[in-house]
């Protein structure tokens, strides 16, 4: 699915970079799962060259995130006019598709919205001998609450109002709840429809993380990537939800900046208690990103968001895509592949180039890490 920059997404992007580049840390292929690859060529820019370091030629096979999609549509095509001779394969499915697929031994690294498990690190040890698989904080976003309602062009949600819509204990447009949050709205008497991912997304788990820490008790399940919620109709992948949004008058769903912006979706903003509501843009996204602590240990990259921030312009839901790598036990004919391909989209070039397709850049004190990481892979 190819994403096309408008004049809105270049302003968030290079407001974005602006902000992100002042932050310090405090311590989410392709959409319809089509087999995408990119395959090197001798024709690439004087610019994409001297950002990447090809290492040896080789074929990288990669699965997992939606939310990502976009961002590796740009690396593998700057990657391929750079490097005659290597082949990026990524395929989307979802992040849980991709952990497993990953512990399986079937490709070389794995995209996902949520950092591992225990068990799918201890599973992970069967492929990577004598180590482990680790996170590699990698694209930054955040996930934009979409909705299609005629005559309503803003549109205010706090976490107990978005957590009740999607279990259908908010069936309304004009409940009282909704109004509350926007006086002088023309809510429609209409039902609300919403739709949620079918497959196992860490998109899901993001968001219900942040229904879990700002919701006031409204979202009585765990976060997980598999649906919980009650009612609500169910599409594939972040391209499938966006697809049925901008089709299904009064309907809403959750997807990245990205995907909200190439679809001209409108996103709700978050009532979080600040002063006023948090649009959702890069540049407040950034604010949440760049104040997230460590959670991983050792070569472990993992990264703790805080859903519930009250902060002035920080938009709360945000997510982390990672990498999923062995630390130790890569096939030593892709390792160096591996190795070229990731420190590139670490890099300032790298970050640049996603963060003028939606995303946001990475703080340089998180990618400096993951530089750090990549280099001791084996």
């Amino acid at each position: 699915m190819k994403l096309q920059r408008n004049g809105r997404s270049k302003a968030l992007a290079i407001g974005a970079m602006a902000l992100v580049s002042s932050l310090s840390l405090a311590a989410c292929g392709s959409d319809d799962n089509n087999n995408t690859t990119a395959s090197g060529g001798s024709s690439g820019s004087a610019a994409a060259a001297g950002a990447i370091n090809c290492g040896k030629p080789g074929s990288l096979i990669s699965a997992g995130s939606t939310a990502q999609g976009a961002a590796m549509d740009v690396w593998k095509t700057s990657f391929a006019a750079a490097c005659s001779g290597t082949t990026i394969n990524y395929q989307g499915g979802g992040s849980g598709a991709g952990i497993q697929q990953f512990n399986q031994g079937k490709i070389q690294f794995a995209g996902s919205d949520s950092a591992l498990k225990p068990a799918e690190v201890d599973a992970s040890k069967a492929v990577c001998t004598g180590g482990q698989g680790i996170d590699l904080p990698m694209v930054g976003g955040l996930i934009s609450l979409v909705y299609n309602v005629d005559g309503v062009d803003k549109l205010v949600l706090d976490g107990p109002t978005a957590a009740k819509i999607f279990d259908s204990q908010i069936t309304k447009w004009n409940d009282p709840a909704i109004a509350a949050l926007n006086p002088g709205a023309k809510l429609p008497d209409a039902d609300i429809q919403t739709f949620h991912r079918s497959d196992d997304a860490g998109t899901t788990e993001n968001l219900t993380k942040y229904f879990a820490a700002a919701g006031g008790g409204a979202w009585s399940y765990p976060a997980a990537k598999p649906w919980a919620g009650k009612g609500g109709q169910s599409a594939n992948g972040s391209a499938g939800v966006s697809a049925q949004v901008k089709q299904v008058k009064n309907s809403i769903s959750y997807v990245e900046l990205a995907y909200a912006q190439t679809n001209s979706l409108k996103s709700a903003a978050i009532n979080t208690g600040a002063s006023k509501p948090v649009e959702a843009t890069a540049e407040a996204a950034a604010t949440t990103i760049g104040k997230a602590q460590a959670a991983g240990t050792g070569s472990d990259l993992a990264l703790k968001l805080d859903y519930a921030t009250k902060e002035e312009g920080s938009y709360p839901l945000v997510l982390i895509t990672y990498e999923i790598v062995c630390d130790k036990g890569n096939k030593a004919e892709t390792l160096d592949t591996l190795k070229s391909f990731l420190t590139y989209t670490a890099s300032d070039a790298g970050q640049k180039a996603i963060g003028e397709k939606g995303y946001v850049p990475l703080p340089k004190t998180v990618t400096d890490k993951v530089n750090g990481v990549i280099t001791t892979l084996a």
